[in-house]
């Protein structure tokens, strides 16, 4: 379990990183995977740049929380 709370915890840094840089406008992607009418973000957007945030402070804390869960000793 330690394992994949680690795992999940660096992905959602990375990825709400990716979402919080897109949302002030510094990075700048295509869409991928596009089921509709799929636009690319015309520049920066406050509704992802706080989504990114609170999924990066959340990744934080599960990664954090997974380094420092320590084993019981018998």
């Amino acid at each position: 379990m330690r394992t994949f709370t680690l795992v999940a915890g660096v992905l959602a840094v990375l990825l709400g990183g990716l979402w919080l840089l897109q949302g002030l406008g510094v990075v700048h992607m295509r869409p991928i995977l596009c089921f509709a009418n799929c636009a690319p973000v015309q520049g920066p957007s406050s509704t992802w740049a706080i989504a990114g945030g609170v999924l990066m402070l959340a990744g934080i804390a599960a990664t954090y929380s997974a380094r420092a869960r320590r084993s019981p000793t018998p």
